[in-house]
């Protein structure tokens, strides 16, 4: 273990049991109400302003003297994964399961309040405890109750089983990707199986198309630049020996690149409705933008670099490989300087190294006061930090 403050270790066993709480008793996104309201037990006592946010969520705040104001958010919400391991804390909820760390971060969160709290911090800290990231409508809902307002800083951490417990993943720039959602229906025209001459065959279309979405990555973007096109479902049809009159596809597109983000859009648009009507169909094509890429600054980034070499050491401090999954975290961080850090994680010797989303996810509870110490120890650097518009 590195050399952690003290009033976080003295937390660490807390963080464990209310961890393995929440794990035990996962609920989905804007069902959070349990989840938060023992978050809200957790923090009584100590001198924190609670209130409730986005319907399900919590926010934690400290005063302190400064002009600056930290902003900490993590999240909270589970999802619909039948857990399929056999810890004492697995999921007493049939079908649903911290698959991806939140029960852990709530606890950092949790944790990182009482002893900012207990400090009395050189400026101002919100701990917001958001519900629903993976619905990504949770940071939207918080942001419309003005969570933002009046912060200077925002820091972000998510528990990566791609890392082993023990470091911490600190970039500047990109880290994960813009994710938009994808729908195209293909209308066609109906007709029997055995009479395909007299029908425009969606299903076929249909098929076409996706292998012709292949092509907006592979021969419409650079092989220097990144994007990933998926088709995740496909429905049509009730009969074997019937042609539907549509079939209905859904998908995300991800990039990093806002200009790229835009291209792709327009190329998506072209291929789905020029197949389609080069076989005698239509296609309805909705490209939804959902969470924009999450992008550190450089700046925080620098600052977060700096408090992560003093806990854990200049080794154990990586540049992470930007992951094409998307967070809500970026719409915080679109609006306010911040980072997101990744706390590494796994520890494969024991078993814990499954992927995220996995049904057999499990995480080393060594992260816990790892992650806390960092957000606390950042969160104090930024306030104490002179704003740039008054350096030099």
């Amino acid at each position: 273990m590195p050399t952690l403050p003290e009033d976080v270790l003295a937390l660490r066993s807390e963080m464990v049991a209310l961890r393995r709480e929440l794990h035990a008793h996962p609920e989905l996104s804007q069902q959070e109400s349990r989840t938060s309201a023992r978050v809200a037990e957790f923090l009584s006592g100590a001198r924190l302003d609670l209130r409730r946010v986005a319907g399900t969520g919590l926010l934690a705040s400290v005063s302190g003297e400064g002009p600056r104001t930290v902003l900490l958010r993590v999240d909270l919400d589970a999802l619909p994964i039948q857990e399929a391991s056999a810890v004492p804390y697995a999921s007493r909820v049939p079908g649903v399961m911290h698959a991806c760390g939140h029960d852990g971060h709530a606890a950092i969160g949790a944790a990182a309040a009482r002893v900012l709290a207990s400090r009395r911090p050189p400026g101002g800290v919100r701990v917001l405890f958001q519900p629903a990231e993976e619905t990504s409508r949770g940071a939207q809902a918080a942001l419309a109750e003005g969570v933002l307002a009046g912060v200077d800083a925002v820091l972000s951490i998510h528990l990566w089983n791609e890392l082993a417990v023990g470091t911490l993943g600190v970039k500047a720039g990109p880290l994960m990707a813009a994710a938009d959602r994808l729908r195209i229906v293909v209308h066609g025209r109906g007709g029997h199986g055995a009479i395909p001459h007299r029908a425009a065959d969606p299903v076929v279309a249909a098929a076409q198309i996706v292998t012709a979405l292949q092509t907006a990555v592979s021969r419409g973007v650079s092989p220097l630049d990144a994007a990933v096109v998926t088709i995740g479902s496909i429905h049509g049809g009730a009969a074997p020996n019937v042609i539907p009159d549509e079939v209905t596809l859904t998908g995300t597109v991800r990039t990093f690149d806002a200009r790229l983000r835009r291209e792709m859009r327009e190329r998506i648009l072209q291929i789905a409705s020029g197949v389609a009507k080069g076989l005698g169909c239509q296609a309805e094509t909705e490209l939804a933008p959902s969470n924009p890429a999450v992008v550190n600054d450089e700046r925080v980034a620098a600052l977060a670099r700096r408090v992560a070499v003093r806990l854990v050491g200049e080794a154990n401090v990586v540049v992470p490989t930007p992951t094409m999954g998307g967070e809500d975290a970026a719409l915080y961080l679109e609006r306010v300087p911040g980072c997101y850090v990744f706390v590494g994680s796994a520890n494969a010797a024991r078993g814990l190294a499954g992927p995220h989303h996995s049904p057999r996810f499990d995480f080393d509870e060594d992260a816990l006061a790892i992650g806390c110490a960092f957000l606390v120890e950042a969160a104090e650097e930024l306030l104490r930090e002179r704003p740039a518009s008054a350096s030099g």
